[in-house]
């Protein structure tokens, strides 16, 4: 049986109040102890008016009272010429008022604490109380839950979490991140510090989180399919679902470009693998075909051909003027098939979520409008490594980097001089590459 007492439970109890049942009565039909019966009654019972503050004038006539020759040395006119419940003196007249009514029933300091049974509860003047199960049942659960709501750490507790937590959102960092790598110190969950944070314990505020926002949900928008140009032949997302569904054991890969300012010059080229979430990101002098085939060769001869297919098997971009010579994307210099490249429909980037998601880290370091051409190869390699050391939930709380423990891609990690950033060291935002 369960502790707590249940509406159909509340529901009986009352039933059986105005009925002249006693608590033990109920309690056995209830197989409760008439204490817990007692106990609910009382601790839920509703008051019909607000009951007088201890050392408040609870008299009957209080309000409509005029008597001020109370006092035996009250003159015709009575003390100051005022009233009696009003005396300047501080004299308390219901200590020294034979008319005094106490507006307190002395019945509801006794079982069943309530006015249901009393004979006189019509003509009675005096405050009523009454006991309602759904009331009763509001009344509990919200008990429960302004206790589980509160704060239940001390000063010197939360002083400690905040010496934790806010140096490292400062850098940028997640409270997901935060707290998978100093679980044990904090002592509460991600869940909990948001509760926190939203009470405004620490300095710390919305604001400065980088996942606390809102996203208003998209619209519903017609893909436009109107021409399937030659380069998309073979290549569109009903293909890529089809190659996908016949060989589930291949490598995915999702591709795309990130632009800075409005001025022509550098952009980035990121690459990120569906199953590690573990993304790539390099430096192209344009926007250009010519430069994001440059980047294919050059990881092709860097790790070689066969861990290339091995990892790149399937590549997923959009329908971006780079990306419009897929042959030259799939096959090497000397004409040898290194990849299958598919795009996603026209005006459909949903098609490549990871890393459309992805890229909202990158901002973080690198806001829109930011201009990339003062950026170098080594800065880009920072970026990444610090992008891929975050803890992801969705993860199991580890890292891309915890994911890329295959010999290719231990191969490919070494390649590129791309190395995990301890957990207090991450930074994700435009400190990281203030020089």
């Amino acid at each position: 049986m369960s502790t707590q007492l249940t509406l159909p439970e509340r529901a009986f109890i009352e039933r059986m109040i105005y009925n002249d049942y006693s608590f033990a009565a109920i309690g056995r039909s209830l197989e409760r102890s008439p204490s817990t019966i007692a106990r609910e009654v009382l601790h839920y019972r509703c008051f019909i008016r607000r009951l007088p503050l201890p050392g408040e004038n609870d008299c009957l006539q209080e309000g409509t009272c005029q008597r001020n020759t109370i006092c035996s040395k009250a003159g015709p006119h009575g003390c100051f010429a005022a009233r009696c419940k009003y005396c300047p003196e501080g004299v308390v007249c219901t200590t020294i008022c034979t008319s005094y009514e106490s507006s307190q029933c002395s019945l509801l300091d006794k079982p069943p604490y309530v006015c249901g049974i009393c004979k006189k509860q019509k003509t009675c003047k005096k405050i009523k109380a009454y006991y309602s199960a759904h009331k009763a049942n509001v009344a509990h659960h919200k008990s429960i839950k302004d206790a589980h709501s509160g704060v239940r750490k001390t000063p010197a507790e939360l002083r400690k979490i905040a010496d934790i937590i806010e140096p490292l959102i400062a850098k940028g960092q997640s409270l997901n991140h935060i707290c998978t790598a100093h679980s044990e110190e904090l002592g509460i969950s991600e869940r909990t510090l948001y509760n926190y944070i939203d009470k405004n314990v620490f300095k710390v505020r919305n604001i400065d989180l980088p996942k606390k926002v809102v996203y208003r949900e998209g619209r519903p928008r017609r893909i436009l399919t109107k021409l399937e140009y030659q380069y998309r032949q073979g290549r569109t997302i009903e293909d890529f679902n089809s190659y996908i569904e016949a060989n589930p054991e291949l490598s995915v890969v999702e591709m795309d470009t990130v632009k800075g300012s409005r001025e022509k010059g550098k952009v980035l080229l990121t690459m990120i693998f569906r199953k590690t979430s573990f993304m790539l990101i390099f430096l192209l002098k344009d926007g250009s075909q010519n430069s994001v085939i440059q980047v294919f060769d050059a990881l092709t001869d860097l790790i070689g051909i066969a861990a290339f297919k091995r990892l790149f098997s399937v590549i997923l971009t959009d329908n971006g003027v780079e990306f419009k010579n897929p042959d030259a994307l799939e096959h090497t210099r000397s004409g040898i098939i290194r990849t299958h490249l598919f795009f996603c429909d026209p005006q459909a980037s949903w098609q490549k979520p990871q890393v459309e998601n992805n890229h909202r880290l990158i901002r973080c370091i690198l806001p829109k409008g930011t201009s990339f051409n003062k950026l170098t190869t080594n800065d880009v390699n920072l970026v990444c490594c610090h992008i891929n050391s975050v803890l992801r939930e969705n993860l199991g709380d580890k890292t891309p980097f915890d994911l890329m423990d295959s010999k290719d891609a231990k191969l490919l990690l070494s390649s590129l001089n791309l190395s995990p950033i301890p957990p207090d060291e991450v930074i994700l935002s435009p400190k990281l590459l203030k020089h």
